[in-house]
């Protein structure tokens, strides 16, 4: 094995995806499990196939293309490019959309390829990232039926990603009430009422999610085992399907304050050193370039994660009472940032086992 390395535990994913399907399945809610934390490795999506899961959705056509592999129907999450229109045509099945002239021009690609493809309008609630505002989704529906080629299939909503806005009765109840009325006023149905991501799931736990709400689309909530209104592990889940692993280069004594004057870092950051005394350092092969090094936890709990530049990371091992040398594997436990950013890496080898 090369390091850095992330190793992934497939059998875990699938018994996360278990246990949400089960879960949110008691009140009628199917879960879309996201695959872009882990770029869309179809070895990794199989395992929420394997336990049930019947879509799966991705943000970057890129990691859909590779998902082809898997006979489920595919999502696209990010608002579509223009740019990329052909290619959503060819390769999604579902894409979350807000903006007219993009739909139009996704009409003009189905019918140009003898196809129908299905979309949800996306509908914003108050978090102030994608979606038409809320008070003019109803007449911005009736503009996009009209157009052939394309089936609206369904609506949906983005919450707590960039506004910080959780998701309740109230908002998800008026996504809800939304939906009804542009299937009366337009003579319609809806098969995907989508209330979000991983943050509406305590409204789950809470019994809590309005009538009609019947689609969640679930990234760290699978990969990492938390709901994210709160940052509450799930009962029941794993946390540790993912073991990111570096090997220690250099092991030594020294002050744990750098002597002379301070300036910024590579990344134009001025540091802020405690004054500990003199400390047992590993300076390991890994970095910022490798991954968001403010998002891991080591596995031994003694060890304590001082910084890193962009090809170094330095551990305090002092009061590890494991004796540590060079050459030897230390495991950290990442966050949602950390681990996008480890798949993302070039520098990192992907383990699946």
């Amino acid at each position: 094995m090369h390091y850095p390395a992330i190793k992934v535990n497939r059998e875990k994913l699938r018994y996360n995806t278990s246990i949400l399907i089960d879960k949110c399945g008691r009140l009628g809610i199917e879960i879309i499990p996201v695959t872009k934390v882990y770029c869309g490795m179809p070895e990794i999506a199989e395992a929420s196939v394997k336990a049930g899961a019947k879509m799966l959705a991705d943000s970057r056509i890129e990691n859909i293309k590779k998902l082809k592999v898997l006979d489920v129907p595919k999502m696209l999450l990010r608002i579509p490019m223009l740019s990329q229109a052909d290619e959503i045509i060819e390769n999604v099945d579902i894409s979350l959309n807000s903006e007219y002239k993009t739909i139009k021009t996704l009409s003009e690609k189905a019918l140009q390829k003898g196809r129908i493809h299905k979309i949800v309008l996306m509908i914003d609630l108050g978090d102030l990232r994608e979606g038409v505002w809320y008070e003019d989704a109803v007449e911005f529906a009736d503009r996009i039926i009209k157009l052939p080629g394309i089936k609206l299939v369904g609506v949906g909503t983005n919450l707590t990603c960039y506004g910080g806005v959780i998701p309740n009765s109230e908002n998800l109840g008026l996504l809800a009430s939304l939906a009804n009325e542009i299937e009366k006023k337009y003579n319609l149905k809806l098969s995907i009422v989508s209330g979000g991501n991983s943050s509406s799931l305590h409204l789950v736990d809470k019994n809590k999610v309005p009538k009609g709400i019947n689609q969640l689309r679930l990234g760290e909530a699978i990969v990492l085992g938390n709901e994210t209104a709160y940052g509450e592990r799930i009962e029941g889940t794993y946390g540790d399907v993912f073991t990111y692993m570096a090997e220690i280069i250099e092991l030594k004594e020294k002050p744990s304050v750098p002597i002379g004057e301070i300036g910024v870092d590579a990344f134009g950051e001025k540091p802020v050193f405690t004054d500990r005394g003199i400390r047992k350092r590993a300076i390991l092969a890994s970095g910022r370039q490798d991954l968001k090094v403010d998002g891991i936890q080591p596995r031994d709990k003694n060890a304590i994660v001082i910084g890193a530049s962009s090809d170094h990371m330095i551990i305090d091992v002092s009061d590890c009472s494991r004796e540590y040398r060079v050459g030897d594997i230390m495991e950290f436990d990442l966050d949602y940032g950390a681990l996008l950013a480890a798949f993302t890496s070039e520098y990192v080898e992907k383990v699946i086992e």
